[in-house]
């Protein structure tokens, strides 16, 4: 293992996942360095032969190969961590045998816990954990249990009453204060719960988190421009206003 920077390589079929965990992964972990990402398992499997990391990210469904077979393959090279959509999967099946894992949408406490847990084995030889992963295969690795449920409606108190607003109205959160701004067509209401918990509980395919004080829901986005001072800005259907896209995810929108 390196004595230097700890570095890392990510395998997940979708980009967007891919540039989620890495954001992710610099707030919880900003020494981590990134080395390579892998679209698929045997990508994977080619691109940690290149880069040697310490650490591999692997998602479980992947074409090619899935993460536990590309895991067979570099186990004894690396620390293997894995990211699933599926929670009882993930706990029935990895739980039992100690492995490391992240739910996606992957944030929180699980990702500090993985983390606090990484920084303490890196340096040291990766555990043998071939026996796990050949039970794993045993079992087949396709999870009969559901995708992870997203938030779909949002709570607002709106003098006396309680309002019920579905994410599909949403176009977009921001944070304001101790509050943050739930913005739709018909107006905006304040709700108690911080963005941070709200980017964990809604689905990353339908809101993106394009600053620390932004979530915009992605089919509500009219335009993406750029000022005279080469910020980029979105523009928001059904609303006037232009929101501030931060450097840190300027990837978000990459043709510009």
């Amino acid at each position: 293992m390196s004595s230097h920077a700890p570095t890392a390589l990510i395998a997940d079929d979708e980009e967007p996942m891919r540039d989620m965990l890495k954001k992710r992964l610099h707030d919880c972990w900003p020494e981590l360095h990134i080395v390579a990402e892998a679209a698929n398992g045997i990508e994977a499997i080619a691109l940690a032969g290149q880069h040697r990391p310490d650490i591999v990210f692997l998602d479980i469904r992947m074409p090619g190969l899935s993460g536990i077979e590309a895991a067979r393959m570099l186990f004894n090279r690396c620390h293997i961590v894995f990211v699933t959509a599926y929670d009882q999967y993930a706990i029935e099946a990895f739980e039992q045998g100690a492995l490391d894992y992240l739910l996606k949408p992957v944030g929180g406490e699980r990702l500090k816990t993985t983390c606090a847990r990484l920084k303490e084995r890196v340096g040291r030889a990766p555990d043998d954990i071939a026996q796990q992963l050949g039970r794993l295969l045993a079992q087949g690795t396709q999870p009969a249990a559901a995708p992870r449920a997203y938030l779909h409606w949002i709570q607002a108190q709106v003098g006396n009453s309680l309002r019920m607003i579905s994410t599909r109205e949403i176009l977009f959160f921001r944070a304001d204060e101790k509050y943050t701004r739930v913005q739709t067509a018909q107006g905006e209401v304040l709700i108690r719960k911080t963005l941070k918990e709200l980017a964990d509980e809604l689905d990353p395919d339908e809101f993106w988190r394009i600053h620390r004080s932004t979530l915009v829901r992605v089919d509500a986005i009219a335009e993406v421009t750029r000022d005279l001072r080469g910020r980029q800005l979105v523009r928001v259907k059904q609303s006037g206003e232009e929101l501030e896209v931060s450097r840190g995810n300027t990837h978000l929108f990459q043709q510009m």
